[in-house]
């Protein structure tokens, strides 16, 4: 074991593999400002409750109880240099790491019984966290697509019980089906950036898309016949070179990209946005009747809300008016509460947030 100590707060932490980690307390929680955390617009939040206070906090994911969030941060202030997956009751929520806080890892999600916890990690190929890409000359944003990238599965207390990938690539942004009994996830394993599921054991891999573009970030319906995901699809030959170029360095440009929805098997696949920009992060709502999701499209640049719409595009409503960032909308399984990630309330930091709210229709 090791030793940490977090001056900040004045407590020695004793370290092994799961690390139980500070939160501000509930009367903070209570004191801050609603109309700090919950803008007048926002008529579909009621009883919103920030959740962290400080780092990069994001892709929260909900417990089959509903009960317990699972999500991926960095924090200085936790002695974290790259993403590490936590856990926590929301009720009392104060995060343990889950992952092995060595290299960085992505996409966590609770398997079916809420006793295993699936994520991608690079510790495999390095336990040092891996580069951020380097400044571009023509400042375009680029994402990391580390190969190193592997699912795994561990249980609460952070022992990785099974490996679910093993292919050369890229393996990552895994969900579950709401039967827990099925697995989709991103993969590089065929030259391009498409859907595959899988059973909960790793076999039964399937590619589910074909075409070239960027296919990611997918979620299944309710009922857990449908995936809702983000898509690229580059069209021109400049745009198809810069894409195949891009995957040679593993790197995606996740600047233009609409939400689409399939039938589990790849089938009647659909393109559901058409609104330019970046649009992702997509979730359906809890009736399977409309998609939530992500997105720049009137803005083009950084600011991002929350926006839905229904399944073929139409009645797009926005959610969230935050002024820089939200993102990672999910609904909890009995479909009584949303958790999302955004950089209100803040301090003027570049601190991202993770909050909860009741959903109201």
């Amino acid at each position: 074991m090791k030793k940490i100590i977090i001056s900040a707060l004045g407590l020695t932490v004793i370290v092994a593999l799961v690390v139980t980690l500070p939160t501000k307390s509930s009367e903070a929680q209570q004191g801050t400002s609603d109309t700090t955390i919950h803008f007048k617009e926002e008529k579909h939040f009621k009883n919103i409750r920030q959740l962290t206070f400080g780092g990069d906090n994001a892709e929260a994911y909900y417990s089959f109880d509903s009960r317990m969030l699972v999500f991926q941060a960095t924090n200085p202030e936790w002695n974290v240099e790259c993403d590490q997956i936590y856990y926590s009751p929301i009720d009392s929520f104060a995060p343990v790491m889950v992952s092995t806080g060595k290299g960085r890892t992505t996409c966590s999600y609770f398997l079916g019984g809420d006793s295993l916890i699936l994520y991608a990690t690079t510790h495999m190929g390095s336990e040092k966290c891996p580069p951020k890409p380097a400044p571009r000359p023509d400042h375009k944003y680029v994402w990391p697509l580390y190969p190193s990238f592997d699912i795994v599965v561990a249980d609460l207390n952070g022992k990785i019980v099974r490996q679910l990938t093993t292919e050369d690539g890229y393996d990552a942004e895994a969900t579950v089906s709401p039967d827990g009994k099925h697995i989709v996830f991103t993969s590089t394993r065929s030259g391009d950036l498409e859907l595959y599921t899988m059973d909960a054991y790793g076999n039964d891999v399937k590619q589910i898309t074909h075409e070239l573009g960027y296919d990611g970030g997918a979620f299944f319906s309710p009922d857990g016949k449908k995936l809702v995901f983000r898509a690229s699809r580059p069209k021109t030959e400049e745009a198809i070179k810069e894409y195949k170029d891009l995957l040679k360095q593993d790197l995606v440009m996740p600047t233009n990209m609409e939400i689409y929805t399939c039938n589990v098997d790849g089938s009647d696949l659909k393109k559901v946005t058409n609104l330019g920009g970046a649009n992702w992060a997509p979730f359906f709502t809890p009736d399977g009747s409309k998609i939530i999701f992500s997105s720049n499209h009137v803005s083009r640049g950084f600011n991002f809300n929350l926006w839905m719409c229904n399944l073929e595009g139409g009645d797009l409503e926005q959610i969230t008016f935050d002024k820089a960032f939200a993102a990672f909308p999910v609904f909890s399984p009995d479909g009584k509460k949303i958790v999302f990630s955004s950089n209100r309330n803040n301090g003027g930091s570049h601190a991202t947030n993770l909050f909860i709210a009741d959903w109201q229709d």
